[in-house]
């Protein structure tokens, strides 16, 4: 299959936003199929026959009759929910109309620390009496996330039975409420912690609300009445797509849960609805591009789809169709062992966890192959999986952990991973510090080129970027010799570097069909008409797997590669320049792992070159 796509930063947002989200499944891609078992050829979730495929609904709010439009205009204005669902009655103490059971499991490791009086963000261990729950206390991302968006009451349930986890989620929610007795401004009060704290106060009630404390259960209801209102008026000023997504999702389950929250659900699903189509690219990812927002996406979703069916109402349409559009492009970016990739400041996610997030889904579907707007391109060949970031790093206003890591590629085989990403920067402020955050989401931090140290695109700080890569053109084809398909070839360029020093990056991929032999060619053309004089130092550096032992060969232009499995892998590059270093790979759990980085280095010419590779298995 030829194509050629150019896409524009400055324009994607617009041509996402006029596209249907729903227009139907692209035959090969995105067929929905029954959810296999890994295969024998390193396919982690293999499709079936295609003719089982299941078409998406349609993306939309719920229908809604005049009665209803008219609560979600007068809830929208400001009027109270009691008021417009029963304007004669007594108003009454919020009380919650039922119990809801989430598929999702927490980290039982986490939950286990908690009870033994710790908490456990990333391998770092905080005692729950040293915890400051103030508004003004200094905290890193994935500490405040967790204490003030209540993350820790998953892991807490999936450690032990209800009885014995609820002294301990008493004491943290007493201790919370005691730091911030109304709503306010600080880290607690940003819309993404607020929105997430809400969801598990509603979805974990029994674990906080089930002991004797009648003054604790009261408070609970109480914050989460008023969390909701603040939601209804502060939604609107997210901090990005996925906070207001989360917000949405809070406002709905609200609505279902609480009492006299009719207008509010309808008030909800209009704007979640809205959010969806301004969030979510027509293949189904998210336009931060992180796998880490794709799984946080899925995973509000399906919360909201337990709150439905907590209360009997039935799930709307536009739920499922976004669950069967999330999870493919989620796929595409898992290796052969079935674990995530490290793209846009994610981790190596564990395979476990992605098939059980994929199960709660309840969503049967092949990876994505071939992602023209997400960007990522996927090639599986036997036992090997080759992944390739095709296209611009995400916008500034979209991006959490953004990462300048265009034409990077990443490839395993039977389960053991070759070449990586250093990933992580979602992590940083666990095991991973704080300092380096900015240095994961550089160019030199994935496999790819470089020039003169200079990322591709700026990276800049809270996680933002700034200038560089405007543009990707991507061509990918099967080759065939006999009328039989022996290969994949991928072929990509950007601009990255066309101002500073008049050179597109040019890389072609080709993976042969038996996933053993995966051949590049990686090239410096000038971006203008007439070549600049001098030259410019590149790097190209391919950062290996954990566990990969490496030895450069005599004639210092190759490596020899051997894997846990036994297996033996050579490099061989025709640089005269090739180099071992140091590096750093990040799993899913933020964990910090050694690795080293083959780099063929020297300096290049601003009229253009070539630089061939060869990794291949052996015996």
């Amino acid at each position: 299959m030829n194509q050629a796509v150019t896409r524009q930063r400055e324009t994607r947002d617009r041509e996402t936003a006029q596209q249907p989200l729903t227009s139907g499944v692209e035959e090969g891609d995105q067929s929905m199929v029954d959810y296999p078992t890994p295969d024998d050829e390193g396919e982690p979730f293999a499709a079936l026959d295609p003719s089982r495929s299941l078409a998406l609904a349609h993306f939309s709010a719920p229908p809604a009759n005049i009665a209803e439009r008219f609560m979600r205009l007068a809830y929208q204005m400001g009027v109270p929910g009691p008021v417009i669902s029963a304007p004669f009655r007594k108003a009454v103490r919020p009380r919650l109309t039922a119990t809801v059971s989430s598929p999702l499991e927490g980290n039982r490791m986490a939950g286990t620390a908690l009870r033994a009086g710790h908490f456990l963000i990333f391998g770092v261990k905080m005692r729950i009496a040293q915890a400051d729950f103030s508004p003004s206390a200094k905290l890193t991302p994935p500490v405040e996330k967790c204490l003030h968006g209540f993350a820790w009451l998953r892991d807490l349930a999936a450690s032990a039975p209800r009885d014995q986890c609820a002294p301990t989620a008493e004491r943290i929610t007493a201790a919370w409420l005691a730091a911030n007795p109304a709503p306010g401004k600080g880290a607690p009060w940003k819309v993404a912690h607020a929105a997430h704290r809400l969801l598990n106060l509603l979805i974990y009630a029994p674990w906080i609300m089930s002991g004797a404390e009648r003054d604790l259960r009261d408070k609970v209801l109480d914050t989460a009445d008023e969390t909701a209102r603040w939601l209804d008026r502060h939604v609107a000023r997210a901090e990005d797509g996925l906070a207001a997504l989360a917000g949405w999702c809070a406002i709905t389950a609200a609505g279902l849960l609480l009492t006299d929250g009719r207008p509010r659900r309808l008030y909800g699903e209009a704007g979640l609805v809205r959010m969806l189509g301004d969030f979510v690219g027509e293949d189904g990812g998210v336009l931060s591009r992180s796998p880490l927002d794709q799984i946080e996406a899925l995973e509000l979703l399906i919360e909201l789809r337990s709150c439905y069916e907590a209360v009997g109402q039935t799930v709307p349409e536009m739920i499922d169709s976004m669950l069967h559009l999330l999870v493919p492009p989620l796929l595409g970016v898992v290796h052969s062992d079935g674990g995530l990739a490290n793209w846009q400041g994610s981790g190596a996610i564990a395979p476990d966890d992605i098939a059980a997030l994929v199960t709660a889904s309840g969503v049967r579907t092949r990876p994505l192959r071939d992602a023209s707007h997400w960007g990522y391109q996927r090639v599986s060949a036997r036992n090997s999986v080759l992944q390739m970031d095709a296209a611009p790093p995400p916008l500034a206003k979209h991006a959490r952990h953004g990462c300048a890591s265009t034409l990077a590629f990443e490839f395993s085989h039977a389960g053991e991973r070759l070449i990586v990403n250093c990933g992580g920067a979602a992590f940083a402020g666990g095991q991973v510090p704080v300092r380096i955050e900015q240095g994961l989401r550089a160019t030199a931090a994935h496999s790819t080129v470089i020039l003169d140290d200079a990322n591709s695109t700026s990276v800049l700080i809270n996680g933002k970027l700034g200038k560089g890569v405007n543009a990707v053109e991507i061509d990918r084809r099967p080759l065939e010799q006999d009328g039989t398909v022996i290969a994949t070839r991928i072929e990509a360029s950007h601009d990255g570097y066309s101002s500073r020093f008049g050179l597109i990056h040019k890389r072609v991929l080709i993976l042969r069909d038996d996933g053993e032999e995966l051949r590049g060619e990686d090239s410096l053309l000038p971006s203008g008409r007439n070549g600049q004089k001098g030259k410019v130092p590149f790097a190209i550096r391919f950062h290996l797997g954990p566990g990969v032992e490496v030895n450069l060969a005599e004639n210092g232009r190759g490596a020899g590669l051997a894997l846990a499995d036994g297996s033996y892998w050579q490099f061989v590059s025709g640089a005269d320049e090739f180099a071992l270093e140091e590096s750093m790979w990040v799993d899913g759990d933020g964990r910090a792992h050694p690795i080293h980085q083959l780099v063929i280095q020297g300096m290049a010419s601003r009229g253009g070159g070539s630089f061939s590779w060869l990794l291949k298995k052996m015996g």
